[in-house]
């Protein structure tokens, strides 16, 4: 009997998560208040539906349920600088509500087509997850991956656990169904909205860059054709490659970019008058590290020469060199020269 009731307490942390999304964090857009406002209606009429044997609560949960990996999908598509808006996303929640006006025989495609769109979704967050993420701030892109990964990953898990449920139904009369789904939501959801969560925090919505004007932003013939091969071909010339990494080297030096903590790749891709992705495929073939690393590299040569020639504390230091929490930067630290920030200074006293 304690099974009824999680659920309930569940929608109720959410939802108290969703205000808090929308008092405290404003300037990081309303989407991922929806999702969680979303989860916590959701995880509220899965435990209606089992303790009040009420048929509005079975009409109702499988449409919003359609409506979840949509959201969490333009969530996402966010920090991957995509926030144009499709009708094509509202043809599975549309059939699902199609079905629901014949529930009777429309019962098995319901759970066709929910599966069919955990399927759908899950996977192309996965496909989406190999890529950078532009609107992203660079030194957030690893664990923002991480997080897409994980969400698609578990949309795909929750239409095995809808597969567990209907053979359940199937061969035991629903017997095990209760324990599967309340654990299953127990599970999915908070996890869902953590990932959730690290993209909104991570992703730059409002940058005073992002405001260019046609001139600005448009590409002359020759760099659309190089885009256009380099999309073909999913490299760049050695030429253009180095070409490329040049001028981010020079524009390092010019303005030290690399110190504002919020640089995502669009922006950079913006200042040096490139598309992104070939900003990125540049960096991946000359450096052989992703865009994230290398920019941490600059960061970390900046502290270097600070902890040499300066008498600020590592925390001054790592906030001026563009790092956004110490662990972040003496994880770095470590990783490219091998000491502690600590020990090097002690190394160059």
């Amino acid at each position: 009997m304690l099974a009824i009731p999680l659920p309930f307490f569940v929608s109720i942390l959410l939802l108290i998560l969703a205000a808090f999304w929308v008092i405290k964090l404003p300037t990081n857009g309303k989407m991922p208040a929806v999702f969680i406002g979303v989860c916590a209606i959701s995880t509220a009429l899965v435990g209606a539906r089992w303790a009040f044997e009420a048929a509005i609560f079975s009409w109702l949960q499988p449409i919003v349920a359609s409506v979840l990996p949509v959201i969490a999908w333009y969530c996402f598509a966010k920090g991957h600088g995509r926030s144009r808006y499709s009708l094509l996303h509202l043809l599975g929640p549309v059939a699902i509500l199609l079905c629901v006006f014949d529930y009777v025989f429309g019962r098995e495609a319901i759970d066709i087509i929910l599966m069919g769109l955990y399927v759908v979704y899950g996977v192309a967050l996965v496909r989406a997850s190999f890529t950078v993420p532009e609107a992203v701030r660079l030194g957030d892109v690893v664990r923002v991956r991480l997080a897409e990964r994980i969400a698609g990953v578990m949309l795909l898990v929750s239409t095995a656990i809808d597969g567990a449920v209907l053979f359940d139904f199937l061969v035991y009369g629903g017997e095990h169904a209760l324990g599967i789904v309340s654990f299953s939501y127990l599970v999915f959801m908070p996890v869902m909205v953590m990932a959730v969560i690290t993209v909104g925090c991570s992703t730059c919505h409002t940058e005073p860059e992002a405001i260019f004007n046609s001139q600005q932003t448009s590409l002359d013939s020759h760099t659309a054709q190089r885009e256009n091969f380099a999309r073909k071909t999913n490299q760049l010339s050695e030429l253009d490659a180095k070409s490329i990494v040049d001028s981010i080297e020079a524009l390092m030096a010019d303005t030290e970019l690399f110190r504002d903590p919020n640089l995502s790749l669009g922006r950079l891709a913006r200042k040096l008058g490139i598309p992104a992705r070939q900003v990125s495929m540049a960096v991946n073939q000359v450096c052989g590290n992703n865009i994230s690393k290398v920019l941490n590299e600059y960061r970390i040569n900046h502290a270097k020469q600070l902890l040499a020639h300066s008498e600020d504390s590592i925390t001054e230091i790592y906030l001026n060199s563009g790092f956004q929490t110490k662990s972040n930067f003496n994880r770095e630290f470590l990783r490219i020269t091998g000491q502690t920030p600590s020990a090097y200074r002690q190394s160059v006293l």
